[in-house]
């Protein structure tokens, strides 16, 4: 790694380890097999290694998947740099997964509402219940 970081091997083989903590300014192509395995948030994360230098980058994703679900996903990444735009999609299409549990992605039991769709509501009962509480801890002390 140090010599790829000083420009002495031009070409680095990892594993997806490398998402983390890597700055090397003159990589500018990553080819990352089987992308369909990946989550939308790790390919963004791993493509951001790349391209930041002044030259320009390249970020390859190869996948043999020919169902039209990863195809979908990995067009996301191919129409956006914007991570917040990526997560939102993936959102919809996985499925935000449970909050209390260890499931990661699928429906939630919500009986109304839409995590997705109503996240300015459920950041308003979040506050609300935020300042009863306090309201209720004051008052007992």
């Amino acid at each position: 790694m140090a010599d790829f970081c000083a420009n002495k091997v031009q070409a680095l083989v990892a594993t997806s380890l490398i998402e983390v903590g890597v700055d090397v300014p003159n990589a500018t192509v990553m080819l990352i097999e089987n992308a369909e395995h990946f989550g939308l948030a790790q390919l963004h994360q791993l493509r951001g290694r790349i391209g930041r230098g002044a030259h320009e980058s390249h970020c390859i994703l190869i996948s043999d998947a020919h169902n039209e679900e990863a195809q979908e996903r990995l067009k996301i990444l191919e129409q956006s740099n914007d991570g917040f735009k990526i997560a939102e999609a993936d959102l919809k299409l996985r499925g935000p997964g449970e909050l209390l549990g260890q499931q990661q992605s699928g429906a939630m039991k919500l009986r109304f509402g839409d995590l997705a769709e109503d996240l300015r509501l459920i950041q308003q009962a979040k506050e609300l219940v935020a300042r009863n509480l306090s309201g209720h801890l004051e008052r007992q002390a």
